[in-house]
């Protein structure tokens, strides 16, 4: 069994190494609290904008290619929507849909019989 020692570095205990680097979590979990997220000058325009948009009735969407931070931008999204009252936030994850596809997947999610015709 290692001991962690100034003289052995590489079995120092994950949240030594954390406060080393003066963070609160790793920022590599999966789990990290929205508040640990990073909120880029677009990402709280697109934000603002949305609260705009869903005053109005409307909705918004995230698309992007693979890895370009769609998830943490809507993590950041979902907490600052979950404080407006009567928000509803839901999620669509078909990518390869089409249009009505769209409208019967978001008429599910809301309990409103939605056809392409009557959007």
């Amino acid at each position: 069994m290692k001991h962690a020692t100034p003289s052995n570095p590489t079995t120092t205990s994950p949240a030594h190494l954390l406060s080393l680097y003066g963070l609160k979590w790793n920022p590599f979990a999966l789990g990290v609290p929205v508040e640990g997220l990073y909120c880029s000058p677009q990402v709280d325009a697109f934000s603002r904008r949305s609260e705009m948009y869903l005053r109005d009735g409307g909705f918004a969407m995230i698309t992007g290619a693979p890895g370009q931070g769609k998830s943490w931008a809507l993590r950041i999204l979902d907490a600052r929507l979950s404080r407006m009252r009567d928000v509803v936030v839901r999620s669509i994850e078909h990518p390869q849909s089409g249009v009505s596809d769209f409208y019967r997947e978001l008429g599910d999610l809301f309990g409103v019989a939605l056809t392409p015709r009557n959007r």
